[in-house]
């Protein structure tokens, strides 16, 4: 069951935005006043289903969740993966019918923030408004990065260039630092998100591995050529909007 309001939960937001834009002392106080209310949720379990109608936010706290979609015969399509700090249903304030799951990938500590305070924020806080308008948009321009690999790049392409995303998403939030970054992903995920059976998958993880470009132990992704693989994915990460970036 949901736990009482967790105002420290919102920290998380805070430092999510202020990736991507600068907040004032009064914004910030004002997000971290927003009633949050937070569950920890399974692996592999749906926080919002395909046709829901929520009321409410989902921030993410601790842990990885995944936007998805399955088809028939249990074919699923990954849209995007999601970390601490993103609100990866954010759109759900105005598209009010899901047309697409939320689920987890690990173990996932998540708050639930009520439309009503989203949108209470946004109007006493046009900036703040402002802001995750901006965070939406930065998603609609993954989401024409992912299109690109998908349509035009190589499977090589297309997981490096995920490698150099991810790695630099989880940076901006200090999730992250010195080309090591945590990996949970599986290789079906990583199929179900490009496009790539597991086979084609595993060989192209040995290929890396071979080049030395990347290493993975355990749930630990190791970037061992960081310049290489940017080269390799046709990676410019300008697509992410990032305004902190660490030295």
């Amino acid at each position: 069951m949901p736990s009482a309001p967790d105002t420290h939960s919102l920290n998380t937001l805070v430092h999510k935005l202020q990736s991507i834009a600068t907040l004032s002392d009064e914004e910030r106080q004002a997000i971290l006043s927003l009633p949050a209310r937070t569950r920890i949720l399974a692996p592999r379990q749906d926080i919002v289903h395909d046709g829901d109608k929520p009321s409410q936010c989902c921030l993410i706290l601790d842990g990885w969740t995944c936007r998805y979609k399955m088809l028939s015969e249990g074919r699923r399509q990954i849209f995007s993966f999601h970390i601490p700090g993103d609100i990866p249903d954010l759109q759900s304030l105005h598209l009010h019918t899901m047309d697409h799951s939320l689920g987890t990938i690990t173990q996932a500590t998540v708050a639930y923030i009520p439309h009503e305070s989203m949108r209470e924020l946004s109007t006493r806080f046009p900036r703040i408004g402002e802001v995750l308008w901006r965070d939406t948009l930065v998603d609609a321009a993954i989401f024409r990065e992912w299109m690109i690999g998908m349509g035009r790049k190589s499977a090589f392409g297309r997981i490096a260039h995920l490698f150099c995303e991810m790695y630099l998403k989880l940076e901006a939030v200090d999730l992250a630092g010195d080309h090591r970054c945590p990996w949970p992903i599986t290789q079906v995920d990583l199929g179900d998100a490009l496009g790539l059976s597991n086979v084609h998958t595993n060989r192209v993880l040995q290929e890396m591995r071979g080049k030395g470009l990347i290493s993975l132990r355990g749930s630990t992704l190791v970037i061992q050529a960081w310049d290489e693989l940017m080269r390799a994915s046709e990676f410019d990460p300008t697509y992410l909007h990032l305004e902190k970036r660490a030295a």
